[in-house]
């Protein structure tokens, strides 16, 4: 097991990491940036080094620095957490070449899945249903032109390289395929340096669901079963939920099947998630596979009582997983609050938080590393906090999370909690039913001032 592991991570995750870290026995090290010297991940971490100033590309992507700190500290292992360098082959990489091992994928598998093209024609060899479309990367215009009219409109033009919504273009007719095919090439290239592009049938009216996973370095995998994911706001994820109230048994069973078959045909290594698009239909297709810890992985560890980033720690050692998959037995919200007003199209809102009361009882959990009299940078994703509320039913979840809610007290900034408040008692989402186009439809209700 390892002796001591640096956390290349800020926030409520690096906090989180530490957290299991500490109950392990295992030392860690924080890294942060200037403007992160306050954060409560560098107070509980055994040691902290600083990498560097308040932006990102100077601190933790800096991989140079990473290694450093990592080197004099004499950690034996990175913890990556999710987003920064969390799916970077080159970093992964340069963690076996420095002999520190790298808590998630290997280079070859971040490389092969990373692509969402080339994951794609992976999943299609492994049998997994994938979206009709493209079989890879799209070289010129009128081969797109061809796919679209085979495929038949509308289709969906997406980045390679993508992420976060960018590089992603819905065509509903011939005519706005040039427009679109452009313009998604130039904000892709912008995005990440890259212009490839691929082509999938459209799925209206979907899911967005996704199964955890667990693979050994033995070639064993097991599903953690589902979260729906499908509450997004430009293809940013708002809450999860799991169990899926669109979920049935025989769905189930069927994707977590399906993504146990992806990740054993990859012989993939560590905690990942497979996801899915789900049609009105129950169909399902493969979308993407995410090689790291999932934001939304609380909800999982909640409803059947298991600590992934301790499992991911543990296969990181060399120990073999059980290969049991795992059902949910409760039912786990995850509400992500992020410093952004949504009475003002969700601008962000860093700053100083004055006043801060945190909700608690039976059943709720709060991750964060934020507390009153600290200052939320403007360098840094707006998520400040996530919670979590598990219950017997999904009625029970939602009404101890409007409770939660209520006592959630942030001043000094503006947050997402009035919008979660609201989503709590929307009857679409109380009953269940919701799409990705849910938050197109859906107005916040004038505010109610004091």
């Amino acid at each position: 097991m390892f002796k001591k592991i640096l956390i290349a991570n800020r926030g409520e995750i690096a906090l989180r990491v530490i957290r299991t870290c500490k109950e392990m026995g295992i030392k860690t090290v924080a890294v942060y940036s200037t403007a992160d010297a306050e954060s409560l991940h560098v107070r509980f971490a055994d040691e902290a080094v600083c990498i560097g100033p308040p932006p990102s590309n100077l601190s933790y992507l800096k991989m140079a620095n990473i290694i450093a700190a990592a080197e004099i500290t004499n950690a034996d292992a990175i913890h990556p957490g999710y987003g920064f360098l969390s799916e970077n082959a080159k970093f992964s990489k340069i963690c076996q070449e420095h002999g520190i091992k790298f808590i998630g994928a290997s280079p070859e598998m971040i490389d092969r899945m990373g692509d969402k093209a080339n994951a794609k024609s992976t999943m299609i060899e492994a049998g997994v249903p994938c979206v009709p479309g493209s079989e890879g990367v799209i070289e010129t215009f009128e081969e797109c032109q061809k796919i679209a009219l085979e495929t038949g409109y509308p289709v969906m033009l997406k980045a390679s390289a993508g992420g976060g919504g960018k590089g992603m273009r819905a065509i509903w007719k011939e005519e706005d395929l040039k427009a679109a095919w452009e313009s998604a090439r130039q904000e892709s290239k912008a995005a990440f340096g890259n212009d490839d592009m691929y082509m999938e049938k459209l799925i209206e009216e979907p899911r967005h669901i996704e199964i955890q996973v667990v693979g050994d370095s033995f070639g064993k995998a097991c599903h953690l079963s589902e979260r729906d994911c499908s509450v997004q706001r430009r293809h940013q994820k708002l809450t999860e939920e799991t169990p899926s109230p669109f979920m049935t048994d025989e769905l189930r069973e069927a994707m977590g099947n399906a993504a146990v078959k992806a990740a054993e045909y990859i012989k993939y290594e560590g905690a990942g998630t497979v996801e899915f698009l789900v049609d009105k239909h129950r169909n399902f297709y493969f979308m993407e596979m995410n090689t790291r810890i999932q934001v939304e992985h609380p909800i999982t560890e909640q409803v059947i009582d298991y600590d992934l980033i301790r499992e991911q720690i543990m296969v990181a050692a060399g120990i073999p997983i059980s290969g049991k998959n795992y059902y949910p037995i409760l039912h786990s919200i995850e509400c992500r609050i992020n410093a952004e007003d949504p009475y003002n199209d969700f601008r962000p809102s860093p700053g100083k938080i004055t006043t801060l009361h945190t909700p608690g009882g039976h059943g709720v959990r709060l991750d964060t590393h934020v507390y009153s009299g600290y200052t939320i940078p403007p360098n840094y994703d707006s998520m400040i906090a996530k919670l979590i509320t598990t219950a017997q039913s999904r009625e029970e979840a939602i009404n101890k999370m409007k409770r939660a809610l209520d006592e959630f007290v942030i001043e000094g900034i503006k947050t997402t909690i009035p919008f979660h408040r609201q989503l709590m008692d929307e009857p679409d989402y109380v009953a269940g039913n919701y799409t990705t186009k849910f938050m197109e439809s859906f107005v916040m209700k004038d505010k109610i001032e004091d």
